[in-house]
This record gives structure tokens, sequence and C-alpha cells, in this order.
């Protein structure tokens, strides 16, 4: 009789297990939690529908004592996990989104994505695309949910997320600038931690082929069609398309002890070289890894960067 670890097809771990009968057992981000109201921050969430099609949905974050009076930025936020794992609704996302949407006195659309591999790239991307037109369908106060139509200012809207949710962010920014929509003004993005790559090392990146090729192979389970580490989808940096990032601010954070943290540099100085002409900022966690600061909320380093984020969206009011 065979053993177990023999019907796996593809170990994608610590992410994910594919199995040859084709079920997927995903190794992190499976817990949920309920939409409420946060009695640590009286911020309130609730989930809602964006696309009738696919049956996806958004959790949405209003601050305590929003009023209809005056108008929030809005920051809509991907998730990370590697297109594979996680979810809009779990833990993980829910304790970091809480407390940001206090800090920064903002509305949050949190977007759930259809994931890899049973729904191959570009399905993140499609779906957020459409998270996006319906979140543009609120302006004028006409759209299907009451939160949108009252609380927000579409003339300030803001995109983030984390590893492959900064990822999308940006090629979400990209076909803004490219296609337009109606309804909203992108003010800025907000990357943390992108997970962008390439075939070949950037700075002092990790050179360690049978690392680099762990990381490819991840690339390619979640989508298999891909050209390989330097298709445009991982590897944005050098296909020219800076020029046509719709909005006029960047935010990149990345983390001393990171792997990706070569790249948020290396995307920060082509940025700043091309022909958008935007703002770019950057800021470092000395001695932190990869997204720490969903696992370590309350670190001076993961404070640090809440404020940061908090203030890149609040700007024109520190300046009046």
């Amino acid at each position: 009789m065979e053993s177990a670890t023999s019907d796996i097809a593809i170990d994608g771990s610590p992410l994910l297990l594919v199995y040859k009968d084709g079920r997927v057992e995903r190794l992190l981000g499976t817990q949920i939690v309920p939409p409420g109201l946060d009695p640590k921050t009286n911020v309130e969430s609730k989930d809602v529908v964006y696309s009738q099609e696919t049956g996806q949905s958004s959790r949405l974050y209003i601050p305590k004592n929003v009023s209809s009076a005056q108008k929030l930025p809005l920051l809509v936020y991907f998730h990370g996990g590697g297109f594979c794992v996680e979810t809009a609704f779990s833990p993980t996302y829910h304790n970091y989104l809480n407390p940001l949407v206090a800090e920064a006195n903002i509305v949050v659309v949190s977007v759930d994505y259809r994931r890899a591999p049973e729904h191959p790239i570009p399905a993140a991307y499609d779906d957020s695309w459409v998270a996006l037109k319906w979140v543009a369908s609120h302006y004028g106060g006409n759209g299907p949910e009451e939160w949108l139509n009252c609380y927000v200012d579409f003339d300030k809207v803001y995109l983030s997320g984390d590893s492959a949710g900064a990822n999308i962010a940006h090629h979400i920014a990209v076909k803004i600038g490219n296609e337009k929509l109606d309804g909203v003004k992108l003010e800025g993005i907000i990357l943390a931690h992108p997970y962008f790559w390439g075939k070949e090392p950037v700075g002092d990146e990790i050179k360690d082929p049978v690392v680099r090729a762990k990381i490819e192979g991840l690339w390619r389970l979640v989508s298999p069609t891909t050209s390989g580490s330097d298709d445009p989808w991982m590897n944005p940096i050098d296909n020219q398309s800076f020029a046509s990032l719709g909005c006029t601010r960047v935010l990149v954070c990345v983390a001393e002890n990171d792997i990706l943290r070569h790249r948020g540099w290396y995307y920060c100085e082509k940025l700043k070289k091309s022909e958008w002409g935007g703002e770019v900022e950057m800021m470092e966690a000395q001695g932190e890894d990869h997204v720490f600061h969903l696992f370590k909320p309350t670190c001076e380093s993961s404070v640090a960067k809440l404020k940061k984020v908090a203030a890149f969206m609040n700007q024109d009011k520190a300046l009046n």
C-alpha cells in the first residue's frame, strides 16, 4: 500500500500540497473570522458580494463615528498568500485592517479573489479588476452598497496589498492608467513586500539556483502557462509599464531580512528613472522578515509601518 506522501503530485509547502487526484490541501490561511464590530477599535465590517457571476465577496470596513457629512479616503486592499492561500476573511487580514482603518480614518474594501491552482493566473487579476469596477459603480451615490455611497471620497482612492496582493495592486494601477475607470481617482498605491521576481538576480538578491528554482516553481504552480520568472505578471519592472501607472504617488515597504527586499528597491529605482513622473517613497523595516506586520502587529516595526501607511493616505491633511 502506497504511503500518503506518494499521492502528492506537487509539494508547494509551506503553502499547499496538490495531490494526484487533483485535491488541494492548503497548509496556511484556512481560518476565517466573521465580520462585525471590533471592540478594540470600534471599526465595523461586513461582507458584500461584488460579482454575481463568480460569487466573490469583499469585506468592507468603516471607522467609528463615520458620517456622510465627511467623505473619507478609500483603500482597496488585496490580500497576499502567493495567489494560492489566505482570504480577505482570515484573522490575519481582519486583525490588520481593523487597526489601520481606525488609525487612518478611512473606508476599506478588502477584496477576496479566486485562488490558484484551481483558478490559475490571471483569475486573481481579473477578479480584482471586477471588484474595482464594482467599487467605481458607487460614484455619485447610486451603487448597490450603502457604505460606499455614503462615506467614500472617490477623489481619494488608494490601492494596497502585501506580497502577491502588492503585485496585484501594481497591475491594477497600470490597468487604470491604460484604460481609465470612471468614478475612481487613484491617488496612490502602497506596496508591502511586493511579490516580484525575475530570471536574473538584481543587486544582492539571492543567487542560489535551488532557491531561485523553488520560487519559480511556485509561480509555475499558480500560472501553468507562464513563460517563467520574466513573465510580465511576475516581473513587470522591465516591461516599460511604469509610464502607464495610473496614480501620482507610490509607497513601497520592504523588510531587511525578506528575500524579496531587493526587488522592492529595484522597483523604486526603476520607477524613479521612468517617464511616470510621480513621487516615490520607501520604507525599510530593519531586522524584520516577509510580512512581519501581519504576524507581529504590535511590535515596534509594525506600529511604525501602520502609522506610515496611515500618514501616506492622509498627506493632504498633514499639509493643511
